[in-house]
């Protein structure tokens, strides 16, 4: 069974920044790519950014110059550096993996919030 698990989330103040972590355990042979989403109340969940395992990212346009993602294949971990936070960086980021293991497929974490208010 595989697991994805964020963790890096909090209360920030605006321009601040933060480091978010998901670590993939379970049945795992491979990882292909890697993302991030997030997901604020009362709108549609929305693609952050995404990483293959060559290293080649993707970033939404709201994301590019202050989102950085990056990945540890060895650790099976996928992080995202988030830097001048805004009030609407407030979200539920969540991580996605698409793992070959026992079974194929897209894996969601349960999310992590990240909330930014002075």
């Amino acid at each position: 069974q595989v697991q994805l698990v964020e963790s890096g989330g909090g209360l920030v103040q605006p321009g601040g920044s933060l480091r978010l972590s998901c670590a993939a355990s379970g049945s795992i042979f491979s990882i292909n790519v890697m993302g991030w989403y997030r997901q604020a109340p009362g709108k549609q969940r929305e693609l952050v950014a995404t990483i293959t395992s060559g290293g080649e990212t993707n970033y939404a346009d709201f994301a590019k110059g202050r989102f950085t993602i990056s990945r540890d294949n060895a650790k099976n971990t996928v992080y995202l550096q988030v830097n001048s936070l805004k009030p609407e960086d407030t979200a539920v980021y969540l991580c996605i993996a698409d793992i070959v293991g026992i079974t194929v497929g897209y894996y969601w974490g349960q999310g992590t919030q990240v909330t930014v208010s002075s």
